[in-house]
């Protein structure tokens, strides 16, 4: 994608020495773009952890580079077994993260130590860029219902809840990708953009990026979702996800959940977009087996802005004697979900359907 008409993606090896990484910093969106340079493992778990960078597909990406830079250092067998249980205690809900270490790990364990610096930013760059094409290919499905939702129509709204664009991955993004294709493809598509609290990842991201690209859209605070449905100012929802069962139950950004029990109670389809390498095949019951993240109980108590004098700032907003719980995401059941939208095609959120879309990974999770 492009910011201010320069081609972007999220992460990438820069250009001046060829083997440190850059990030744009996710956390002073949408008020400065800032470009860290990473040149360490432990600089790449901050910025995961820290949530720099963030979204499934893209902490995946982001870790598969950190173990290219412990490699760069140190390509030993040692190193190699330190540098992954490190990095996989960052965010513990994302699958992507462990997929992409284990993916790290099996190609590098192949090669001598010699081989294993070169062998990893291999590895790291072919991670991104097949996460863009599969992000391209979710687009393109996706973009099937919104055309199919627009016969006829003036209009097709679609709410979406924290941010699935392409600053979520490495670029294209996943449920956003199918918006953007139908607003290039001309298209009058309209987004109701979640504020997502407490990290309010919709204003502060999906907003900033939409903006970007020029999609209308309106930002609405997280409670309004089912106002706006039973009003029938919404078509379609399409989320992401941070992992799927392969009984298609869904772990996303806190809220999601609701989201779906109002689409369900108001006749309104809910969508969720993802990449294969998001489904975790080893667990069927979401509720009971995929950990959710308790982050800082101060992204609850405490709110950061620009204030109108333009300097930032950051303010309590509760009572100083009152605590905070921060779970970071919930899991919404299969039975509520109209369908996943995947690189593959689009298909019910059941383990049948997504063992006969993804066969291959189906079998080689059960041998």
């Amino acid at each position: 994608m492009k910011i201010d008409g320069t081609p972007y993606r999220s992460i990438w090896v820069d250009d001046a020495d060829r083997w440190s990484v850059r990030i744009i910093d996710q956390t002073k969106l949408p008020w400065a773009i800032e470009i860290p340079r990473l040149t360490t493992p432990e600089q790449i778990a901050h910025a995961i952890s820290a949530m720099l960078v963030r979204g499934a597909p893209l902490i995946g990406a982001t870790a598969a580079y950190g173990v290219a830079l412990a490699m760069r250092a140190d390509p030993s067998d040692e190193a190699l077994e330190t540098v992954v249980p490190m990095l996989a205690a960052t965010r513990p809900t994302a699958i992507n993260l462990r997929w992409a270490l284990v993916r790290m790990q099996r190609a590098l364990s192949a090669h001598p130590p010699a081989e294993r610096a070169d062998a990893a930013y291999a590895e790291a760059a072919a991670i991104c860029d097949e996460d863009v094409a599969t992000n391209r290919a979710i687009g393109e499905h996706g973009l099937g219902l919104i055309r199919a939702r627009a016969q006829g129509r003036r209009r097709v709204n679609i709410l979406t809840h924290c941010n699935a664009g392409w600053i979520a991955t490495v670029d294209w993004g996943t449920a956003l990708a199918p918006i953007y294709m139908a607003h290039d493809a001309g298209i009058d598509v309209h987004v109701l953009v979640d504020e997502t609290r407490p990290r309010n990842q919709g204003f502060s991201l999906t907003a900033w990026e939409l903006g970007k690209h020029g999609v209308p859209h309106t930002v609405i605070v997280d409670n309004a979702g089912g106002h706006f449905m039973q009003r029938g100012e919404v078509d379609m929802v399409i989320v992401g996800t941070d992992r799927v069962t392969r009984a298609g139950d869904v772990a996303n950004k806190i809220g999601t959940y609701l989201k779906a029990l109002a689409a369900r109670d108001n006749g309104v389809p809910f969508y969720v977009a993802l990449p294969s390498s998001t489904i975790d095949w080893t667990i069927a019951d979401g509720l009971g087996s995929i950990p959710i993240e308790e982050r800082a109980p101060a992204e609850v108590t405490t709110i950061t802005g620009r204030a109108l004098d333009g300097s930032m700032l950051t303010v309590r907003i509760v009572p100083k004697d009152s605590t905070a719980a921060n779970p970071a995401f919930d899991v919404t059941p299969a039975r509520l979900v109209s369908g996943l939208i995947t690189e593959r095609g689009i298909c019910a959120a059941n383990e049948r359907a997504l063992a006969a879309m993804f066969p291959d990974q189906a079998l080689q999770t059960a041998a």
